[in-house]
């Protein structure tokens, strides 16, 4: 059986997540609400649909069993909340929700409603982060020595002033780091294990009439005892590509986007080689790094795929609410270190 999706929030990411929903078997767009309904109705003209007038309804609406939330990011927490309540399945765009307790209230509704939740990072999907996930699982890398993120994206003034809740607090939540570099930070965290403790520094450097960072710098202490950097900005002219690179005392890795720059190992094994040559070549566009539509889709769809894989075996997905908390609640600890410049241990 097909499950309808009902999107909540129809601005530019509800298009990539309904070209996902279109490639995932087991799904189809079912229904769209937003807060103007000419913004609904135009979306509903390229991805036909049926039309709310608002989320209470969607999520009542018979054919609709799963509910993405497309929404500005301090937004998520009340259509998760309703679509919970109405016992459907529910899938947030990044982050989660922009603080670790709007994140647990949306994580014990859905535990409570016995409904699926999942948090959308497609960065986890990509060949490359399979294969580099896979290696740091075999052991390949030896004892982890460093991890670090970086994400040295460009976005105009007219990018912010174009929405009201950017750079803001209360709805974009944050930052480079909260919108931007969280893909990054959530694959760091599950490539690398849990962070133990973080100093940072934030500064706006570049951009006006936002309350929030354009610029952020952590060094992190992981719970294994390896050391890491996370770099982020929005006002790195022109903007590249973001990068991973994962190291340890018997091998080494690095992601540019979707390719696989470094695959160094000791011990090497006869596919090496294969794997370095499938895997680099891989990024198409330039992956958000200074227009944030520059995006492919692909990666949303494995998600979904993924999604509908649990709802089915009634098992959690790869990215389930706890595991997309996990990308907020460093990033908040990020925020107070460089707040207080002090360093902040995060608890287990």
């Amino acid at each position: 059986m097909s499950l309808g999706v009902g999107i909540v929030g129809c601005g530019m990411i509800a298009k990539f997540h309904a070209r996902a929903i279109a490639d995932t078997a087991g799904l189809h767009l079912a229904a769209a609400t937003s807060r103007r309904r000419e913004s609904t109705e135009a979306f509903a003209q390229d991805f036909p649909c049926r039309v709310h007038d608002d989320v209470e309804s969607l999520c009542h609406d018979p054919d609709v069993q799963m509910v993405a939330i497309c929404t500005p990011s301090g937004a998520h927490l009340e259509p998760g909340l309703l679509a919970a309540a109405a016992g459907r399945h529910v899938v947030v765009e990044k982050p989660l929700e922009v603080t670790v307790e709007r994140c647990q209230q949306l994580i014990e509704a859905c535990d409570r409603a016995g409904v699926v939740l999942s948090t959308i990072f497609p960065s986890r999907f990509h060949s490359a982060s399979q294969q580099v996930k896979r290696a740091v699982d075999q052991g390949r890398f030896g004892r982890l020595t460093m991890g670090d993120a970086y994400v040295k994206w460009y976005r105009t003034q007219q990018y912010y002033d174009s929405g009201a809740w950017r750079g803001t607090w209360a709805l974009d939540g944050g930052g480079a780091l909260m919108n931007q570099a969280i893909h990054s930070v959530d694959l760091l965290l599950w490539l690398m294990g849990p962070v133990e403790q973080v100093m940072a520094h934030t500064a706006t450097l570049a951009h006006e009439r936002i309350e929030v960072e354009d610029v952020a710098t952590a060094t992190l202490k992981f719970r294994s005892g390896a050391l890491g950097v996370i770099q982020a900005s929005t006002a790195v002219y022109p903007g590249m590509l973001k990068r991973i690179e994962i190291h340890g005392d018997q091998g080494s890795a690095v992601i540019e986007e979707e390719d696989l720059k470094v695959w160094k190992f000791a011990q090497e094994q006869a596919t090496d080689a294969a794997i370095l040559a499938e895997l680099t070549g891989r990024t198409a566009t330039g992956g958000g790094a200074a227009d944030p539509a520059a995006i492919g889709h692909h990666g949303h769809a494995l998600q979904y795929a993924d999604i509908v894989r649990a709802i089915d075996t009634g098992t959690s997905p790869l990215i389930d609410g706890p595991a997309g908390s996990k990308s907020v609640e460093l990033i908040a600890a990020i925020y107070q270190s460089a707040r207080t410049n002090q360093p902040v241990r995060l608890v287990d």
